[in-house]
C-alpha cells in the first residue's frame, strides 16, 4: 500500500491539494544475543507498521540455545508490496554484541546506518562510508531499573534515526505483539521508547 503525502499548489487563483505518493523501503537487521530481546524488537517493528498500513515482513535466526546463543531477526517495512524477505544488504543494522558487529558490519549498504550499544563492545565500528549511531541502552535500562526495557530504548533511538514509523502506531503495535498480562508495562516501555530518542547520539557520518 501506497503512503500519501500531500502538497498544495496555485491552481487559477486558488488552492489545490494534490495527493503525491511517496515510496519508501526500510531494511534492517536486528542481532544480538539471545534474551536481548531481538526478536520481539523486531516483531514490534513489524506489528507498527501493519498498524501504519504498510507491507512488512519479520524473518527470525537463532542459534540452537536461544536464550545466551546468537539471534538475529530481518525486518522489512515498505509502502510497496514485498518481493521477497530473504537480504544480503542493508539500510539498517542494530547491533547489540560483538559477535553480531563482527558479522553484520559488512551487509550495511554504503551510506546505511548502524545503531550499537556499547556494552561489551571491544572492536568498534571502522567503516567509513556508513553513519554510525550510539545508544547506551544497558546502561540506561539499570538507570530504569528494568533490563525489560533494554529493547524499547534501542527501538527508540532508531525511531529518531529513522522516524518511519509514528509513536502512537509502535504503542499500538506493542498491544499487539505483547501477551495481555504484560499490558500494564507499556507506559514503562513508552518511556524507554521516549528516552532511547533523547540519548541515542551520532559517532560518525558517513563520507
Amino acid at each position: 500500500m501506497l503512503k500519501a503525502a500531500s502538497r498544495k499548489v496555485v491552481y487559477r487563483g486558488a488552492f489545490k491539494t494534490v495527493k503525491k505518493f511517496v515510496k519508501m523501503t526500510e531494511e534492517i537487521i536486528i542481532a544480538g544475543f539471545g534474551g536481548q530481546g531481538v526478536l520481539s524488537m523486531g516483531k514490534i517493528m513489524a506489528y507498527s507498521g501493519v498498524m501504519q498500513d504498510m507491507e512488512v515482513s519479520w524473518m527470525p535466526s537463532y542459534g540452537p540455545e536461544m536464550r545466551g546463543g546468537t539471534a538475529n531477526v530481518t525486518v522489512i517495512i515498505s509502502s510497496e508490496r514485498i518481493s521477497s524477505p530473504i537480504l544480503r544488504h542493508f539500510d539498517t543494522a542494530i547491533i547489540l554484541n560483538q559477535q553480531s558487529l563482527d558479522k553484520f558490519e559488512s551487509t550495511i549498504k554504503p551510506g546505511g546506518v548502524l545503531i550499537y550499544d556499547g556494552n561489551g563492545i571491544t572492536r568498534h565500528p571502522e567503516r567509513k562510508d556508513i553513519t554510525i549511531y550510539r545508544v547506551n541502552a544497558t546502561e540506561e535500562a539499570a538507570r530504569m531499573s528494568s533490563s525489560k526495557t533494554f529493547n524499547m530504548i534501542i527501538l527508540g533511538g532508531f525511531l529518531k534515526v529513522k522516524p518511519i514509523i509514528k509513536l502512537e502506531n509502535v504503542i499500538k503495535g506493542l498491544r499487539k505483539s505483547l501477551p495481555e498480562r504484560y499490558h500494564s508495562l507499556i507506559p514503562l516501555n513508552e518511556k524507554a521508547l521516549i528516552r532511547g530518542e533523547e540519548i541515542i547520539t551520532e559517532v560518525q557520518k558517513a563520507n
